[in-house]
């Protein structure tokens, strides 16, 4: 939470030193290529594939044969990625010409997103080591710092972004990419320490291809594209909206990095606290207490994500408007943006619950079923933003990442269902329609309210914010009182079940 707040602080100030226009656009494509991967190998593939084979050296051999298994892991994916990155960086040129292919149209704009790439793209060697590192804490129960190491790069590109707008620095699109660049180096050495203090740091030494890495890399590949079809449409659709006009591409930025919130506070950490469980138990042939553990996140992610739904289709414009509209993001920016994060919402169930799906494939070593729904799901987002895009716009592109995102949990729980590894319990199935009615109430509520206070949102900046914040602090508490009076689900319970157990 801390980290996707200071996120929220470093986009409201890119918005108000930068607005949304040619240099934003630049930036945020430039900003995409280490991101995207820090979401597919943080949050997607390390966290697939390494997490279970860590867990089972563990259990099996003990820390010392772990312990050797990561250091062979990363040694590997250090030389691989060293190499991947000196040549993304020299090839930067062609590799945006046909990811961001709109951009050509404009040479000044497609010569600075280059630039911008090439220097931010060595984010990404750092950010595969620390996707291990933090792989390794999560397997041993330790959470918090692979999830507060973000706050570093938020930390740093704030500092830079105050220095921009106090004009103590030019050209804060430089800064910003230097700044993300930094933050990984800074963001590795903070999980070298952590993992150190917890006495599991690995050593370096020649790279070898030994069976068990061999079989995680197997495992890994395919992890890739299965564990971040979400952020792998998001990349399709920059490439699309790249053809639009300029602030396409930032629209759909700031749209997705306020969807983000939920996303990361509770599906990230729904999926990364559920795969070392499902691992064990199903190691230790407890297939009850397996099925019980998805059902319980399912019921959790659901019971924390459906508000969040309501609330950003409800009022997306009074969210953006306060959050962004000031300096260089104007009325029209905020309106743009509205519109597409609108549409984002419609999926953001969808986004959360594959967090806690994927696991049922993952704990079992499975990484090819999702890869293979990702491919199709990505085949289709493709297609349908072509389309609407036409019609919509930015919007239509953000449209279509929903779509497909509730076609891709759609396919992937039917084929664990038909395996026998996931059955909807009696609870769960008590606990979704009345979890749906009280937050389609909320969410009216909500829309009322917003078309009431509609007319002071641009009046003055402080009662702006304050009006929304009532409004949501007042749409949380209705919320959970129809979740208590409709019994959708025991708060207690699940205050307990959050709660982390003391040993």
């Amino acid at each position: 939470m801390g980290s996707r707040i200071l996120g929220f602080v470093r986009d409201l100030m890119i918005a108000n030193v930068l607005g949304a226009g040619m240099v934003t656009d630049a930036f945020f494509m430039a900003f995409k290529f280490p991101n995207l991967f820090r979401r597919l190998f943080g949050e997607g593939a390390m966290n697939a594939a390494f997490v279970p084979l860590y867990t089972k050296k563990l259990e099996e051999e003990g820390p010392i044969a772990a312990k050797q298994f990561a250091g062979d892991v990363a040694s590997v994916l250090l030389t691989f990625m060293l190499a991947f990155t000196l040549l993304s960086m020299w090839g930067m040129p062609w590799i945006l010409s046909v990811v961001a292919r709109g951009f050509l149209e404009n040479q000044i704009k497609f010569d600075l997103t280059v630039a911008l790439a090439q220097i931010t793209f060595p984010y990404l060697l750092f950010m595969v080591i620390a996707a291990l590192l933090s792989g390794m804490l999560n397997s041993i129960g330790k959470f918090w710092a692979a999830a507060a190491a973000p706050i570093i790069l938020n930390i740093i590109l704030i500092t830079g972004l105050l220095l921009a707008f106090f004009n103590i620095i030019t050209m804060p699109e430089y800064m910003l990419a230097y700044g993300v660049a930094l933050a990984g180096a800074a963001q590795f050495l903070f999980l070298v320490l952590a993992c150190h203090n917890s006495d599991i740091m690995i050593r370096l030494w020649w790279p070898r291809l030994t069976p068990n890495v061999k079989y995680m890399l197997t495992l890994m590949a395919p992890g890739v594209l299965g564990a971040g079809v979400v952020q792998i449409n998001v990349l399709v659709g920059d490439f699309l909206a790249s053809h639009l006009g300029d602030g396409s591409v930032s629209y759909l930025y700031y749209a997705d990095r306020v969807n983000q919130l939920p996303l990361g506070v509770i599906g990230v950490a729904v999926g990364i606290a559920l795969l070392p469980l499902l691992t064990r138990q199903l190691r230790a042939g407890d297939d009850g207490a397996a099925m019980d553990s998805c059902n319980r996140s399912l019921e959790i992610s659901l019971l924390l994500t459906l508000p969040a739904t309501a609330a950003l289709i409800a009022i997306p414009w009074p969210i953006v408007s306060v959050l962004f509209e000031r300096g260089s993001f104007d009325s029209h920016a905020a309106i743009m943006t509205a519109n597409a994060l609108q549409a984002y919402a419609i999926g953001l169930p969808a986004y959360v619950l594959v967090k806690a799906i994927s696991p049922g494939f993952f704990a079992r070593e499975d990484t090819k079923t999702p890869v293979k729904v990702a491919a199709f799901t990505v085949i289709m987002n493709i297609v349908l933003a072509s389309i609407l895009m036409q019609i919509w716009a930015h919007v239509g592109i953000a449209l279509a990442t929903a779509i497909t995102s509730w076609v891709n949990v759609l396919f992937l729980t039917v084929i664990l269902v038909r395996r026998g590894h996931y059955k909807m319990d009696a609870r769960l199935c008590h606990a979704i329609p009345r979890l749906l009615t009280s937050a389609i109430i909320m969410g009216l509520a909500l829309w009322i309210a917003g078309v009431w206070v509609d007319r002071f949102i641009h009046d003055n900046a402080l009662l702006s914010t304050g009006i929304l914040a009532l409004m949501i602090i007042g749409s949380t508490i209705v919320y959970f009182c129809l979740v208590h009076i409709t019994g959708a689900a025991n708060l207690r319970e699940i205050k307990a079940m959050l709660r982390r157990r003391k040993s």
